[in-house]
Parts: C-alpha cells; structure tokens; sequence
C-alpha cells in the first residue's frame, strides 16, 4: 500500500531495523530485537528456496507472494554477511508496472512519440540509460509488452529475470555454467526471434553479438550504465566497437531518471511563485504554457516528505 519499491532488513547492535524505500528515499519503519530479526531472515530464506544453513556468503532467491488487493507479487532476495548478521534486501516487482503506458510512466507527448517511432522501426539497436533504479526495466518491459503480439517472437536473456512475463520468453544468465549474455545472445539468434532484448551490454562480445543482430535484421534493446544518451555512443567505443558499426545499427538511445513528485494528498498552491519568477530559470528550454505551482507541505500519507 505505500509504494514500496524495496524492503531492508538491517541487523545492528542493539537492534534490528526494517526500512521500506519509497520513491527513492529509504524510510525506517519498525525496530526489532536481533533475535527476531534473525528468525524473520531464516524464514524469508526458507520460503525463497535458499539455503538456510549458509550464512557467511551472499546468496539470492526469488518469492511470489501476494498484496492487500490479491494480485501476484514476486520478490527478489538478496542477502549479505554483515558485522551483526544477515542483512537482507527484497526488491518488489509489481506485474502492474509492466502493463503501464508511457504517459503513466511519465514520459510527455513529445518524448512519447519519438519513443513510439523508435520501437516502431523493423530493425537497429535502442538503447536505455540511466544510473541503477531509474527505471529503465520498467520502461523496456513495459514496452516489450506492447510489442508483444501473437505475430512476434519476444526473446530476452537477463541477469537475472526481474519480472516474468508470460508473452516472452525469457532467458537467465547462468555464470557458474559460463552462460553469459553473449553465449546467450549467440543462442537467441538460432530460435528466430523477432524482437531481442539483452538486459545489459557490458563487454565488447556481448556489444557485437547485439550489434550482429541488429544487422541481420532483429531489433534489439538492451540497457547501459551512463550518466546520459551522449555517454553511450562513447561508452560503445570504449568497449572497441568501431565507430562505423555503431551509425548503421545503433538506431536511438534513451536516458532516464527517476523525479520525485509532491504528494497529491497534501501539497498546496505556491501564490509566490510567478511566471515572470521562472523565466530566468526556464529560458533556455524554450518552455510555453502557463504555471500552476505548488508546494509541499507534508503528512502521513507521505511520511512528512
């Protein structure tokens, strides 16, 4: 109910601390004796299937439960030794977002539709940017979904599979069976896919393996760790793709970030704020239209932020 993108679980000293990150912000949400803490960890490892035993090495798992209103939820589990004990993350995967559109994804008109004609394209590779946690799966999935008809073949290899989606079908990466992105990438191709998305371009093989597809007529998404779109041509070339080989397939990039939004429950009208007051500010993006500001006040619905 309160939009919980992940759920710490910190033992410390004195006593354990779960934390819930809501937009972006980490908000701390109950206290617990270490021994309490410690029970909680052992059956949340128990119910993802993970090996209750170890617990001086890091360890993953995956739970489907359900929320308040009875929909399918999965979570991915992540735990770590720490000097008091087990911390663990569960990062929450709601299938809502991947059936959003873009406009409820934030995207504006313009942005939109560019974005519209990009995916629209029978081939090429597009790319999506952006630091960890900006949304960038979101967006992919979100589309793909869409893309995702009966006459189209979805294949996606990912490290790991964030969500499961029934209309593709997806691929983990298995490094202990030397299954990386680029062997996987080697083997969609033989399974006639239409559309292919590679969760991450991360070395020079797995770049020209992406970059092969797109030639031979696939379209390709996959994501990139900058800071912005200008930074992953130059990142490409840093992983040795020749500049020539990046024009003819690399077809649009996107980078995005997450904004906080004031609360719709609490936030009111800012009379100071003024047109004339934001020219300044906003002239070099050539911004039209008129202002309706606000400003935040806080309540509990948005834990006083």
């Amino acid at each position: 109910d309160q939009r919980a993108s992940d759920i710490h679980l910190e033992p410390r000293r004195e006593m354990g601390v779960i934390r819930f990150r809501i937009d972006g912000v980490l908000h701390t949400v109950y206290q617990l004796p270490p021994t309490v803490m410690s029970a909680m960890t052992s059956r949340i490892k128990l119910l993802g299937r993970m090996d209750v035993v170890e617990k001086r090495r890091p360890l993953d798992g995956r739970i489907k439960t359900r929320n308040p209103a009875g929909d399918e939820v999965e979570m991915r589990l992540s735990t770590l030794p720490t000097a008091f004990g087990e911390k663990m993350v569960m990062r929450i995967f709601d299938p809502e977002t991947a059936v959003k559109d873009l406009a409820s994804l934030g995207f504006g008109q313009h942005d939109s539709d560019r974005w519209e004609s990009l995916v629209k394209q029978p081939h090429g590779i597009i790319l999506v940017t952006g630091p960890t946690g900006s949304g960038k799966t979101t967006t992919l999935y979100s589309t793909l979904k869409r893309l995702a008809t009966d006459e189209v073949n979805v294949t996606t290899i990912e490290d790991p599979i964030e969500m499961i989606e029934p209309a593709f079908n997806q691929t983990q990466v298995q490094s202990v069976l030397d299954f990386g992105f680029a062997e996987g990438l080697r083997a969609l191709m033989r399974q006639d896919p239409d559309i292919i998305m590679v969760g991450e371009i991360r070395d020079l093989e797995t770049a020209e393996m992406a970059i092969q597809a797109a030639l031979t007529g696939h379209l390709v998404f996959s994501t990139l760790h900058t800071n912005d779109s200008v930074s992953a041509i130059t990142r490409l070339q840093d992983l040795g793709v020749p500049s020539y080989l990046i024009s003819a397939t690399v077809i649009g990039v996107l980078a995005q970030r997450l904004v906080r939004t004031l609360c719709p429950h609490c936030k009111q009208p800012d009379p100071t704020v003024t047109r004339e007051g934001l020219n300044d500010l906003v002239r070099h993006w050539r911004l039209g239209g008129g202002v309706k500001p606000y400003k935040p006040v806080g309540c509990p619905e948005c834990r006083p932020t």
